[in-house]
């Protein structure tokens, strides 16, 4: 399959590994990876924010950008862009753009999937032939978990991880406090729910703590690090890349 592939925003400036290693998996399972040097925002801060005319720009560039039909399908490693993608372009589009803007979106989304999605759903695959043998726990990112409905896949991936010991995350689905302009705007709160959410994770005795959005994770791992707690953070995609032949360095061990 010929897959275009997204970067997003923090992937290019903060996470770029986690991008590498969702090119990698894909390539080495086979599929012809496409990336497109013209991408940009995709626009969700300023949606999420309240400014819903002004990324209309950035929504044509990625209609644009991916449109081409060459490119059987879209894939990204977070889950909050890609339910951007596919739930807020098509309500800016149909607020503030023209014809030609609604339909290259509407191409667009009905290809576009996060990775975990993509893999079991659209390539029909659980086991990537990964291997990481270490403790782990999974942390279900608000917008995989209640926009895109991604429901266990990301589990059924780590669950056939050679070696590994995934542990369940209490109160899993319980929002670690990021929110991105959230976390600014309401600072204490979200401080306090990243308190509970660091508590959790410390309490499986996990050398890592997994998810499918790196900001969530950057969100997480700014708080385990402030305590010194010896567990780090990884996007699903590093670990689901790991094989025996080429393990990932992890220096922490599980405790």
């Amino acid at each position: 399959m010929r897959i275009g592939l997204f970067a997003t925003c923090l992937g290019d400036t903060l996470f770029p590994d986690a991008v590498k290693a969702t090119a990698l998996l894909l390539t080495r399972l086979g599929h012809e990876l496409v990336f497109p040097p013209g991408q940009t925002c995709c626009g969700q801060m300023h949606v999420n924010t309240g400014y819903q005319r002004e990324p209309v720009p950035l929504v044509r560039n990625f209609a644009e950008q991916f449109g081409d039909s060459s490119i059987e399908a879209v894939v990204m490693p977070s889950g909050s862009c890609a339910g951007s993608v596919r739930h807020q372009h098509e309500i800016i589009a149909a607020r503030y753009g023209d014809a030609a803007l609604r339909s290259g979106v509407a191409g667009v989304k009905a290809k576009t999937y996060e990775l975990s999605e993509l893999l079991v759903d659209v390539l029909d695959v659980v086991d990537v032939g990964a291997y990481f043998p270490h403790r782990v726990t999974y942390h279900p990112t608000c917008h995989s978990l209640r926009m895109l409905r991604v429901g266990d896949k990301p589990l059924r991936l780590l669950r056939a991880v050679d070696g590994i010991d995934l542990v369940e995350l209490p109160e899993a689905d319980a929002c670690c406090g990021f929110g991105g302009t959230f976390a600014v705007k309401n600072a204490e709160t979200s401080t306090a729910m990243l308190g509970d959410k660091v508590a959790a994770v410390t309490g499986t005795g996990a050398a890592v703590c997994t998810a499918g959005d790196s900001s969530c994770l950057m969100h997480i791992g700014g708080g385990l690090s402030r305590i010194k707690a010896g567990t780090t953070t990884l996007h699903l995609a590093q670990i689901l890349a790991a094989t025996r032949t080429s393990p990932y360095p992890l220096t922490e061990v599980a405790r």
